[in-house]
């Protein structure tokens, strides 16, 4: 009689080490629930970086269209843009030349 207690006790105990095993290392166990939610923060903080560049470059739409002067410092800046009766010069960099 004892030693049927004691195979079931250590069956008992057998399936119940087997199942901690797979709640926590089997397939969307604890450790599967522990790297989602690690991935879930960092999507977390992405989407929030995105929203902030939306509305910089939301706000920045709204300047181009409603300022005409940053407008047209804009295009002056980003691409070279000239007035019309604005003369370019270009000089050369004397310290090339120079060793």
């Amino acid at each position: 009689m004892n030693t049927k207690k004691s195979v079931l006790l250590a069956f008992i105990i057998l399936a119940i080490f087997s199942l901690l095993l797979f709640i926590i290392f089997g397939e969307n166990g604890l450790a599967d629930l522990h790297l989602l939610k690690i991935e879930r923060d960092n999507l977390s903080k992405q989407n929030a970086e995105l929203a902030k560049q939306n509305l910089d470059l939301y706000r920045e739409i709204v300047r181009l269209k409603s300022d005409p002067k940053y407008l047209e410092s804009v295009a002056r800046k980003e691409l070279g843009v000239v007035g019309k009766d604005e003369l370019i010069f270009k000089l050369k960099d004397q310290r090339k030349g120079e060793n």
